[in-house]
């Protein structure tokens, strides 16, 4: 009888923790301000933080991973230099950039500015220059997508301007383990700031889009951010936490500084429930 009592206490006590801990899940989830949010483990693959995984959305300029990883597997030779052309120019939404018509610079610096700055005309010129022109390059990422397991994205061009490049949250994560494994990829998308030269003498100074890759605070391998109106401002990262490696995507979310703060907010959860994955 002691022990059927001793039974039935623990087990209410059991499940009194676990609706305390599924009930601070949520709150946590309340708090957040991007709509869709997905935290991974990537050594045990453990779900740290799930808020709208799976839903299909438009990721913005977190497309230049993609092109990133297209263009470090291609083989092209990184010291090879690529001129911007009339072609490079948004004629969809008519954003500005600091790379005029005629500007030539090797692939390498392409691919650092459109990594850190979010450079659009250099990550149209990467693709434009690729082997078989744009039609091939942005064939190539829908390729490396599906080769990747990640069924529920779609590219269209390599800059991310078009609402027609969409992805999951998971899917991203799969994409984060993929350009992880890149070095020059990861040096790129966390560098604070890079130097320019152009061929008139003239330098330009370009900073990360991401704040974050500054603080000492911050043990950051892989870093995107992204924006067009259909998006929303997105963040993607791999970053140490404890010790573990743990991607990052924030999808949506509304506010000037609200991505940053969902990254700081979310890396507070996971250090305070280290031990625990997410209660589905």
């Amino acid at each position: 009888m002691l022990l059927k009592s001793l039974s039935t206490r623990f087990y209410t006590f059991l499940g009194a923790c676990l609706l305390g801990l599924s009930l601070g899940s949520a709150a946590q989830a309340d708090d957040m301000r991007s709509e869709a949010v997905f935290v991974q483990d990537l050594d045990s693959a453990s779900v740290l933080y799930d808020k709208n995984s799976e839903e299909v959305r438009p990721i913005a300029s977190i497309t230049k991973l993609m092109t990133a990883l297209v263009v470090a597997e291609s083989g092209l030779p990184l010291q090879q230099m690529l001129l911007v052309s009339e072609a490079d120019i948004d004629r969809l939404r008519n954003s500005r950039s600091r790379l005029s018509v005629g500007t030539r610079l090797s692939r390498a610096d392409m691919l650092h500015l459109a990594l850190m700055s979010s450079e659009n005309r250099a990550a149209h010129a990467l693709g434009r220059h690729y082997p078989g022109g744009l039609q091939a390059f942005v064939r190539a990422m829908n390729d490396k997508a599906r080769a990747l397991g990640m069924r529920h994205s779609r590219f269209v061009d390599p800059t991310g301007l078009s609402a027609d490049n969409v992805s999951t949250p998971r899917d991203l994560v799969k994409l984060l383990r993929a350009v992880n494994r890149h070095p020059v990829i990861k040096r790129y998308t966390v560098s604070t700031d890079y130097n320019v030269k152009m061929k008139n003498g003239r330098q330009l100074v370009y900073h990360n889009t991401n704040r974050l890759v500054k603080s000492n605070d911050w043990d950051i391998n892989i870093s995107k951010t992204g924006f067009i109106n259909e998006a929303g401002l997105c963040l993607v990262m791999v970053t140490r936490i404890d010790n573990r490696e743990v991607a990052m995507v924030f999808l949506n979310s509304q506010g000037r500084y609200s991505r940053i703060g969902d990254a700081v907010r979310v890396r507070n959860y996971v250090e305070k429930h280290i031990n625990l994955a997410m209660l589905k």
